[in-house]
């Protein structure tokens, strides 16, 4: 049995910090001395930041975004293309495809995939309020930007099924060899997804 080394406040810290992503123990132990050491410039100004988000963060209702506002910034923003939604699955996808700045479109967050094994049906998905937003007009496209995974493509699936009759174009993210990336590092599932997605050179 391991000894304690500090306090118990410190170790329900460390604790608390090894639920992060990414955070293992031994990550969670150095995040939490640093944090012990630095705590005036770093410890204090986190604390009060983490309380205000804790106050002021919400889930808009149009998109399932995170923000401090409801309706969202993005839902608010009259320069985004309203034509076009991208569905993502987490919160977490719509930042990284924000951060590529490669469209500029609306969002609609699923906040997860369909996955019978684990208990995840239609109902615990934000999929109803996708199909309300296009069923009361002016969009275009829906693009589906769910990840590759068997989970993610079944819902996918689901969801183009559920608006096959709207009229609206549902596409996909193109699957395959990334920019700069070499067919011999490449795993065998992204090689046929790149010979069955090629397009005209």
């Amino acid at each position: 049995m391991s000894k304690r080394v500090a306090g118990p406040e410190i170790e329900r810290l460390i604790q608390l910090l090894a639920k992060l992503p990414g955070l293992g123990p031994r990550s969670a132990r150095r995040a939490a001395l640093h944090l012990v050491k630095k705590r005036e410039s770093l410890m204090q100004p986190l604390t009060a930041a983490m309380g205000e988000a804790l106050e002021k963060i919400v889930i808009c209702r149009t998109c399932g975004n995170v923000d401090t506002s409801d309706p969202c910034t993005i839902c608010c923003d009259p320069r985004r293309d309203g034509g076009v939604i991208i569905v993502v699955e987490d919160v977490s996808d719509l930042w990284a495809l924000e951060r590529a700045g490669a469209i500029n479109a609306r969002y609609h967050v699923l906040g997860g995939t369909l996955s019978p094994l684990d208990g995840v049906g239609p109902q615990d998905l934000n999929i109803e309020s996708l199909v309300t937003r296009v069923r009361e007009g002016g969009v275009r496209e829906v693009i589906l930007a769910v990840n590759a995974t068997v989970d993610g493509q079944t819902t996918a699936h689901y969801v183009t099924d559920l608006l096959a009759n709207t009229g609206v174009s549902v596409t996909r993210l193109a699957h395959g060899v990334p920019v700069g990336g070499e067919l011999d590092y490449l795993d065998e599932g992204t090689i046929s997804a790149a010979i069955r997605s090629r397009t005209t050179f």
